[in-house]
């Protein structure tokens, strides 16, 4: 028997999720980690996702990674991030059009999944398995779906379909923190792992609407993820590897921070 914890992760390509996993492989646990293929327009989240994998991989760090392909689904989804949507609002998350970034059920139909697989590793090893995921206090006010009491209905009901549910249980480290919180331990992790901070996060995603330009994909500085991201950033007093741009074309660092907390400035 596999005496290691056993952690299932939710991937995203994300900076939440990635530092999450980076949590996870620190504390010692043995990781399933799943990305979602849904039609999203941010797609590019899964190729950084796969990045982070395999640098963790050529770092000796294995995850047992995969993808799960909902073929489909974004048709039939009224929101602004998936393929066919309304176009991806700026702004920052206090704002109300922000809800336009809900996509119905969408932790539900993950966490469905999650579960699943977690569960199937639970009765086959006969250890507990964590669920982890890297939902934080800024998701709450316009994702129902990331709150505390959303999980715990969801938890019940899995618990009450499912023979044996108990051998699983939710890891969520992050719930009450922000963005900053996240990235503080994502630097802590990278030097307790001996890892590259910047080969790290250059691996990330966080833009609803990221900037292609020949074969390179940039991050906006203007949708509310990539504002919240850049925050984060800011008050840890390093700078974002990530490469920017905007209409005119690739952006410095500087330029992204003075944009970014002139956004701050006027949400106060």
């Amino acid at each position: 028997m596999n005496n290691k914890k056993q952690a299932v992760l939710a991937l995203s390509g994300g900076m939440d999720s990635s530092t999450l996993l980076l949590h996870l492989l620190e504390g010692g646990y043995q990781v399933t980690a799943l990305s979602f293929d849904y039609g999203q327009k941010h797609r590019v989240e899964l190729d950084k996702a796969q990045s982070l994998i395999d640098y963790l991989k050529a770092n000796d760090l294995h995850v047992n990674y995969q993808v799960i392909k909902l073929d489909g689904l974004s048709q039939l989804l009224n929101s602004a991030l998936v393929i066919g949507g309304d176009e991806v609002p700026e702004g920052h998350y206090k704002e109300e059009n922000m809800k336009q970034t809900v996509i119905p059920n969408r932790n539900k139909i993950f966490s469905s999944i999650l579960q699943a697989v977690a569960l199937s590793i639970a009765n086959r090893t006969e250890q507990t398995v964590y669920i982890s995921l890297g939902v934080h206090s800024g998701d709450h006010f316009i994702y129902p779906d990331c709150r505390q009491e959303f999980r715990d209905l969801d938890y019940q009901a899995f618990i009450s379909g499912n023979w044996d549910a108990e051998r699983v249980q939710f890891y969520t480290p992050y719930l009450e923190g922000d963005k900053h919180s996240i990235l503080t331990d994502g630097l802590r992790c990278c030097y307790e792992l001996g890892l590259d901070f910047d080969e790290v996060y250059s691996r990330t995603n966080t833009s609803y609407k990221p900037i292609q330009m020949s074969d390179t994909w940039y991050s906006d500085y203007k949708s509310a993820s990539s504002v919240e991201r850049v925050e984060a950033f800011i008050k840890l007093g390093i700078p974002d590897p990530a490469l920017y741009a905007d209409e005119t074309g690739p952006v410095s660092w500087e330029k992204v921070k003075t944009e970014v907390q002139k956004v701050l400035d006027n949400a106060k």
